[in-house]
């Protein structure tokens, strides 16, 4: 580990101006580290990474004096300490339910509908998509490049070896592959080989997940054990994730999926990956990142600026049944993904803090941790465990090393109806908590209490879906309580996707030896690469079209429906909010025509970047001496905090549908407030005309209602409607 003394810093200077070669660049970065060294071998040694190609900066090991006379320099724009991120965990029937593939999906509106969508798209001919991740399996079948031409647009990329990983593993699916550790060195020491490989080869799984689902190619008859994050959670660095993006920007990729986050969001132009992301899409590459998974709780969002596509997460219309049989005759619904053993079998059943070791705290009773469970009293039986502390497969392997012979998995009351599928290491299933007070119930009725956990069937077509994961993370945005996050959601709970067979199931490879080509995951990191591969298909249909563009596409065209055609609801069954879905559940289809967009430029970003006092996230850009209202960057939602009287907002939207064509407005306004536009109606006598609006937003003097997120928000939605097209913004609005 780097000493107390010596840390990693990043040196950010913004947008370099392209005039110089890339070795005059690196040169450059060496005599800023040659003025706070003493000698020119020490400023060489120091440096891990030069970013030359889109991001103009450097990162390095310095004191905190060096760090400080760095960032006095009139060049720099920041220097900030490095600190490793923990990213979270953050297929099949998860693109039919989104209207694509063979099935007719809960979100098309024909039978035809998606398959022209792939059709128009070619399915993503020629559309290169990077990811940050853990790695990839190259060898499953979700990367076989059978059938695919060679790589025809211009690519710069590398196919980097390394331990077990040779130039053979890229194909013409896998076009490139690098990985990135110097940060993680720096800070751990060697790397421990029998966690991972020091190449782009995943040892972990979550990688070859994300990458597949992503941009893997379709796989028939697949099944899986389930998956849950490692109880320690994995780590990346942004010294090496601004150099993975700054590569990824030269090298020629189209749309980026990073599912990575933080524990909290910190200012633009301390945070890595928004760093990165502002440079990506300054080369129109279309970003998506993963919200986080530290809900329900509210103001926990990850990856908030304007210029990523901040994706959340919720379920779709598929479960994995394992019901439980009780003695008396009760049948009570659980899901699972572990292959029962137990046939018919009754066996004897038992509630975790009936059996627990004498030293086991209280409020810890019956949660099944690590050492806390006596084998003389579990040994043969089904063991009824209460979600909580600890890790869901660890309570399994607690049952497993005591002897039992199951577990049923109960939810705590926050989790609500959501059932997360795990790969237990024994029979096993989960349920609701008031099936599991039902167990609990019968368990004290009666002398003997028996059960049987019955084998899993896989039921399509469930209702009601989607419906918010408990997980996600929620607005409102702490960064900009003006810009509504996250911007949409999309399917990340139970979703199966190739697996690194060098990983178990549970990923506690120490604890449990299966290995798994596919797996079942959980988490926003499972959602954000759906978005990524529907603006990927975007892309290839409107190749001209900019990263704000295509964002604006797949927000305006959400569904804020059910497949029972009522409102999205939260984990608990209680109505979701725009914290928690953004503008709805992404419908890729009707993303392809929307009708109106909301365009945005770098310089936009800059200027709103201005307006929330991030001066200096480009040096050669010089912000006005009145910069424009936050709430003014032509953003395809609208969130105002605080709002005391009135406030005028503006818009301006470009027609890529019909070339003529006229738009009026509607809206729900948020309770308490007042919205009106003008013009009300829109004119456009052509495609890409622009057309600019106002919005003025009133506070009502009536008292406003609080939601449900415990904040004074509101929320309702405008829309344009020309009679084909239905533009909708979802609006979120706080009283002062």
């Amino acid at each position: 580990m780097v000493g107390t003394c010596m840390q990693v810093y990043i040196v950010y200077f913004g947008e370099h101006s392209g005039e110089k070669a890339l070795n005059e660049i690196e040169d450059t970065h060496h005599s800023y580290l040659l003025s706070v060294k003493d000698t020119v071998e020490e400023a060489r040694d120091s440096l891990l990474y030069s970013y030359k190609h889109s991001i103009n900066g450097f990162a390095a090991i310095l004191t905190p004096d060096q760090a400080s006379k760095l960032s006095e320099m009139e060049e720099v724009v920041s220097v900030y300490q490095s600190h490793p991120k923990k990213y979270y965990l953050h297929t099949t029937r998860s693109w039919e339910f989104a209207g694509l593939q063979e099935a007719e999906g809960h979100w098309r509106e024909s039978k035809t509908e998606g398959d022209n969508f792939l059709f128009k798209a070619k399915y993503g001919k020629d559309v290169i998509i990077g990811l940050l991740d853990s790695g990839v399996w190259p060898e499953s079948k979700s990367f076989d490049d059978e059938g695919m031409r060679p790589i025809l647009k211009p690519w710069k990329g590398i196919c980097q070896t390394g331990v077990a990983f040779n130039s053979s593993h890229c194909n013409r699916k896998i076009i490139g592959a690098r990985y990135y550790i110097k940060g993680y060195l720096k800070y751990y020491g060697a790397l421990n080989v029998s966690e991972d490989y020091l190449s782009p080869r995943d040892k972990d799984g979550h990688g070859t997940h994300t990458s597949s689902t992503v941009g893997g190619r379709t796989v028939s008859n697949v099944s899986a054990l389930g998956g849950q994050s490692k109880a320690d959670g994995n780590t990346c660095f942004e010294e090496d994730m601004l150099a993975a993006i700054d590569d990824a920007i030269n090298d020629g990729v189209d749309i980026l999926s990073i599912s990575i986050g933080t524990d909290m969001p910190v200012a633009y132009k301390e945070d890595g990956i928004a760093i990165g992301a502002l440079h990506a899409t300054k080369n129109n590459i279309v970003v998506a990142c993963s919200a986080g998974n530290s809900g329900p709780a509210p103001s926990t969002l990850s990856n908030t600026a304007p210029w990523i596509i901040t994706v959340g997460a919720s379920s779709l219309d598929r479960t994995f049944v394992g019901p439980v049989v009780l003695g008396n005759g009760m049948k009570i619904e659980g899901q699972t993904v572990t292959p029962s053993k137990q046939e018919n079998k009754f066996y004897p059943l038992v509630y975790a803090g009936d059996i627990v070791n004498p030293d086991v705290p209280k409020d810890l009773l019956g949660q099944c941790l690590p050492g806390s469970l006596s084998p003389e009293k579990a040994k043969g039986k089904i063991v009824l465990c209460m979600r909580g502390n600890g890790t869901r497969v660890g309570k399994g392997i607690e049952v497993q090393r005591t002897g039992g012979a199951g577990l049923i998995l109960g939810n705590s009351p926050s989790n609500g109806a959501e059932i997360t599928c795990d790969a237990h290491v024994l029979p096993a299933t989960a349920v609701v908590y008031e099936e599991a007070m039902k167990i609990l119930q019968y368990i004290k009725s009666t002398k003997y209490p028996i059960a049987h956990i019955m084998p899993a069937t896989t039921t399509v077509h469930t209702k009601p879906a989607p419906s918010m994961a408990s997980f996600t993370s929620r607005g409102p945005n702490i960064i900009d309580p003006n810009l509504l996050k996250p911007d949409i959601t999309a399917p990340g709970l139970n979703i199966l996707a190739a697996w690194s067979e060098a990983n178990a199931p549970t990923r506690l490879s120490h604890q449990d030896h299966r290995v798994a080509k596919y797996s079942i995951f959980s988490g926003t990191s499972m959602s954000c690469p759906h978005v990524a591969g529907a603006a990927a298909l975007l892309k290839a249909i409107h190749p001209t079209w900019s990263s704000a563009a295509i964002r604006s596409a797949i927000m305006t065209t959400a569904g804020i429906r059910n497949n029972l055609g009522l409102p999205l609801t939260d984990e608990s069954g209680n109505p979701a909010t725009p914290f928690s879905y953004g503008s709805g559940h992404f419908r890729p289809a009707k993303a392809a025509d929307p009708g109106l967009v909301y365009d945005a430029s770098y310089t936009n970003y800059l200027l709103y970047a201005c307006s929330i006092g991030a001066t200096d996230l480009d040096k050669g850009f010089k912000c006005p001496k009145a910069s424009p209202k936050a709430v003014d960057l032509n953003y395809p939602s609208l969130q105002i905090s605080k709002l005391n009287g009135t406030v005028i907002v503006k818009r301006t939207v470009t027609n890529v549908g019909s070339s003529k064509s006229v738009y009026f407005f509607t809206a729900r306004p948020p309770m308490g407030f007042s919205i009106k536009a003008s013009p009300s109606v829109l004119f456009f006598d052509h495609v890409g005309q622009r057309k600019s609006f106002i919005i003025t937003v009133k506070a009502k003097s009536e008292v406003l209602a609080k939601t449900n997120e415990k904040y004074e928000y509101a929320f309702g939605w405008y829309t344009w409607n020309d009679g084909a097209h239905t533009v909708r913004s979802p609006i979120a609005v706080s009283k002062a």
